[in-house]
């Protein structure tokens, strides 16, 4: 049985409480590379700890899932491309907001072929860059769902 994606409405945003669970939109960015597995992955740092995450942020009024995820992608690291509308997985975590506050998020992953990657982007002075094969990829990343998403992506199945 063949898979058909849903087609993405815009999203209408409203209120929620402070310590509800949030939703966020996150980008899995890809690119051809020679060596096995055939890709490689784009890592960013994170503004406040530097570790390494992959774009993502909040839905926002109006855009699909995946545009959204898409708008992340570009102004965290630059990121120009073609993506997928079919979410990959889902992680969660901890947003702090300060020392003593934090919000549980679960983000969705879109995958983003990478097409071209500009040099000139909103947070190009708060973020480093960092292309690595999924597996090693995985091994710099926090959250073990996201690391798993990583570890099984295969842009060959995204049709």
């Amino acid at each position: 049985m063949a898979r058909h994606p849903a087609i993405q409405t815009p999203l209408r945003i409203g209120a929620s409480a402070r310590r509800e669970t949030r939703t966020q939109f996150g980008a899995l960015c890809y690119r051809p590379a020679d060596a096995k597995p055939g890709f490689e992955v784009l890592l960013v740092s994170s503004r406040d700890t530097g570790r390494w995450i992959i774009p993502k942020g909040w839905p926002m009024d109006g855009e699909t899932p995946a545009a959204a995820a898409a708008l992340e992608a570009w102004e965290e690291a630059g990121v120009r491309g073609r993506v997928h509308e079919v979410c990959i997985g889902h992680y969660s975590y901890q947003k702090w907001i300060d020392e003593e506050f934090s919000i549980p998020c679960v983000v969705a992953v879109f995958p983003i072929e990478v097409l071209r990657l500009d040099d000139d982007y909103p947070e190009a002075k708060d973020r480093k860059r960092k292309w690595l094969t999924p597996k090693k990829a995985a091994q710099r990343l926090g959250e073990p769902e996201l690391r798993e998403i990583v570890k099984s992506f295969d842009p060959k199945k995204l049709g």
